[in-house]
Order: C-alpha cells, then structure tokens, then sequence
C-alpha cells in the first residue's frame, strides 16, 4: 500500500511552505491568485485527501478560549454563551487567561499559537484582548480559525469578530440623560485602547452634539473594569468645581463604583445624581436603587462567537465576517431629571 499523501507533499511539490498550503486548503485570505492556483492543482494531482480539514463530525473536536481574566460578570456571561453553543454542537471548549500565573507559555505567544495549530484545534475565540499585528500575522500563518469578541487591536483581513452596537447603547444612554433635562453629563470610560468604550465614547458625543451641547473635555474620564476604578473616576469627575449631573459609565462594573463615589460624597442616586451603565449584568437589578444600564446581548456573543468559528472550521463562509448583536436601553431607578429641573 502506497503511503498517504501529507500536506508537506504538496507543499514541497507546489514549491510553498506548509503554512501558505494550509492557507490555501482552508480558503483562507492574503495568498497571491497564482499561488493559490499552483497549490490547488498540486492537491488535485497528489490526490491529496485532508485529515484534519472540514469532517461531517466534530464531535471529537475542541476550542481554546482566552479571556483578558475570568473575574468579571461579563467574562462569565460570555463563557456561559460560548458553552451553550459548544453543547449544541457537541464541541469542547478549553479555556485559558492571559493574566494567569505560571506556565512556561503565554496564551497567544508563538509557542502557544503553533502547539493550538499541531493539536488540530478547529480554532481560538479571544475575548476583550488586543491582538498585535504579529499575533494576528501568525495565526494567519499557522492556518488557524480566529473569531474575537469585543476585539482591542488590528482587525486583520481573515479575523473575524462578534460585538455589539456600541456606539448606538452609547447614543442611547447620553439621549435618555439629556432627555431628562441633564446638560452637565459625565463619562466614565474603560481604557482608551478598548474598541467599545471608543465606541460608546463616540456615542456619547454624538448625543450631545444632537441636542445642541457642547462635550466638556473635564467631564471625560478613562480608567478600568472595576468598581475601583469606577469609584476613583467619578471621584475626580464629582469633585470639578462644576461637577455633573449624571455620569455615564462605560460598563456595569464601572458604574457600581459610581455608587460608591455618589455614598462617600453623600450625594443621593438619583435624586442629586443620575446614573447610567454598560452590559446589563445580573446585579445591576440588584443594586440600590437598581441600575439604568445599557443591555448588550452578552450570552448571545459567545454563542454567535462559538457558531461563527464552527462555521470556519467546516469550510463554510459566515453572513457577515464583523457581526454586531443589537443594545437597548433598559430604565430602571438609578436615573431622574437633574436637581434644578
């Protein structure tokens, strides 16, 4: 019996390295037309027949998840979206954290990206991480299915993601505010690097500009995740001599620390201030007095997130590369028109 055809025989008879091979037999972007077509013609006269390309069954298959950390309400609603789906469709999904400690290999270095692609992984999903230029390069290189959720860094022409419309949840929460007769709104943003807080930072702009006000460069703050952060922001935005009204935080998180600025200082939610979130988590409903927030479909990311990459790994081509989930604002009883209205 003659020995099987291996994608190292096409790619030395083909004159390419094994990577752009892999390239070419994955459909994947960024291979030269002629180079494509030589790559293909070889696999037709080899006879070459993947073993680990598209199969009718992935029951045996798995993913690698990262996440930036594991300990925030959002990261565990993805988790529970991405797992739903992977139950559905009889996937496993290995998860690991870029802040983890230990380890003789980071997630996403070059070591960890080429031993993902020699255990046949169908793929990565990446949640809230920036990507550099180079990872995404390599996972080009390597062949590798790449679905992002909430991406922070270069796109990449075969990257896909899965996010939310953070500019319209950003116009939505500033016109309820404005609405209620605040003009002097603060915002409490994530990282200026993250995507969705740009995003929701623009929305937030583009809300006042339509009701005629003018963005005050002081009442814009940047900070972090955490109700730590949250609180020192509205801190310094609460201690202007012109202090807001309102503030709009970036996400949940975030706007649990706003309480706890609004408690220290002794001003009453929402009777002396409004306050308005990002994500919908669970305690948000929980909160005293319960939060006006933002919903974004969270679960629904990771479940589009999972579908999207199993979509790849079959050799399918997904609706949409950049897929957006609807927001909506929910009211409940953390905002009210400001003092003097």
């Amino acid at each position: 019996m003659s020995e099987r055809v291996t994608l190292e025989d096409v790619a030395l008879a083909a004159g390419v390295s094994k990577a752009t091979a892999s390239k070419v037999l994955n459909k994947r972007p960024n291979v030269d037309p002629r180079t494509r077509r030589k790559v293909e013609e070889t696999i037709t006269a080899l006879g070459y027949v993947p073993s680990t390309g598209p199969r009718d069954t992935l029951a045996d298959a798995a993913v690698d998840v990262v996440f930036d950390s594991m300990t925030s309400m959002y990261s565990l609603q993805v988790l529970n979206g991405i797992l739903t789906a992977a139950r559905e469709l009889d996937v496993e999904v290995v998860v690991d954290v870029l802040d983890r400690a230990g380890g003789t290999e980071t997630p996403l270095s070059d070591a960890w990206l080429s031993r993902t692609a020699a255990r046949k992984r169908l793929g990565v999903i990446v949640v809230s991480l920036a990507l550099t230029a180079r990872q995404v390069r390599t996972v080009e290189d390597l062949g590798l299915h790449l679905v992002s959720v909430d991406l922070t860094g270069p796109m990449g022409a075969g990257l896909a993601s899965v996010a939310s419309t953070n500019f319209a949840g950003g116009t939505q929460a500033t016109e309820h505010l404005v609405a209620l007769g605040h003009r002097r709104i603060g915002f409490a943003g994530l990282p200026v690097q993250i995507a969705a807080s740009r995003e929701r930072l623009h929305g937030y702009r583009n809300a006042l500009e339509l009701a005629g006000i003018e963005t005050d460069p002081s009442l814009v703050v940047h900070g972090g995740f955490s109700a730590e952060a949250g609180c020192r922001m509205a801190l310094e935005l609460l201690r202007l001599p012109d202090p807001p009204t309102a503030i709009f935080a970036a996400c949940d998180g975030t706007a649990f620390g706003v309480f706890e600025a609004a408690r220290r200082l002794g001003r009453r939610v929402p009777q002396e201030l409004s306050i308005v979130g990002f994500d919908d988590v669970e305690p948000a409903k929980l909160s005293s007095p319960p939060l006006t927030t933002v919903h974004q479909p969270i679960a629904d990311m990771g479940r589009v997130a999972l579908r999207t990459l199993h979509t790849l790994a079959r050799g399918g081509t997904p609706d949409s590369p950049h897929i957006q989930l609807a927001t909506h604002l929910v009211v409940r009883e953390s905002t009210a028109p400001p003092p003097s209205a």
